[in-house]
């Protein structure tokens, strides 16, 4: 019972995150949830947990959504994917935990205390970033910080940059749940955590999105950089 208790808070916590700031679920339940349950358990878990929220707040913001700000991030992603793949069998994860973590914070450091350009960089750049994004997809199943950077660096209104990241969300989501569902991942215990947690999951994703509606255009920017160096210093903190 203390297990099913525990899952059900860092759902909560997990949703809430991305609820408010766009992100950060899979990153922030991932290895809080390996406390308690086994790994192969864990993984699948965590991408229903995913989509769900993601799938929650693109209701929410349906109306901001712009296919054509998303499509070139996907084709940067699907290239990428194979190569985090081929890096993830050569490469010891501790090494790209560090390289991600310390990318993270510094770059969180840089926007909380200097001004970034008002006009933003060409959507061009898309392409790469969801390369990038593909890359850590494949070799860490943390596809969200290039294209959450990219994000970041547009002079995009707030409900773009949110509804942006999930309309990436859940492509990619949807294509690791499936891969896990045709594998034999996706078990009854799966789905067990899951159902028992999902009123938590719902409640979570609300309040974090209530909070959003009372953050103004450059304070939610500052929550963006905020839980990016949470993460960032949470991956060295791994790492070590």
């Amino acid at each position: 019972m203390g297990t099913y208790l525990w899952v059900c808070v860092i759902v909560f916590f997990a949703a809430f995150t991305q609820g408010l700031s766009g992100f950060g679920s899979i990153l922030l339940a991932l290895p809080l949830l390996g406390i308690f349950l086994d790994i192969k358990t864990v993984i699948p878990l965590v991408a229903l947990y995913g989509v769900s929220i993601t799938f929650l707040l693109l209701i929410q913001l349906w109306k901001h959504l712009e296919w054509k700000k998303i499509y070139p991030l996907l084709v940067g992603a699907a290239l990428g994917v194979p190569i985090g793949v081929f890096f993830l069998k050569r490469l010891n994860r501790d090494i790209i935990h560090w390289i991600l973590g310390i990318i993270l914070v510094s770059y969180s450091m840089y926007g909380l205390f200097f001004r970034s350009s008002k006009g933003g960089i060409r959507e061009g750049w898309a392409y790469l970033f969801g390369l990038f994004g593909g890359c850590l997809g494949g070799a860490l199943s943390a596809s969200g910080p290039p294209v959450i950077v990219y994000t970041s660096l547009q002079s995009w209104s707030k409900d773009r940059i949110k509804v942006t990241l999930q309309g990436f969300f859940i492509f990619s989501g949807l294509m690791v749940v499936f891969a896990h569902a045709i594998s034999g991942l996706t078990t009854v215990a799966v789905l067990r955590f899951y159902g028992v947690s999902l009123i938590l999951l719902i409640l979570g994703t609300y309040v974090g999105s209530y909070f959003y509606g009372m953050i103004g255009e450059q304070w939610y920017k500052r929550v963006m950089f905020i839980v990016l160096a949470f993460l960032g210093a949470f991956m060295i903190y791994k790492a070590m």
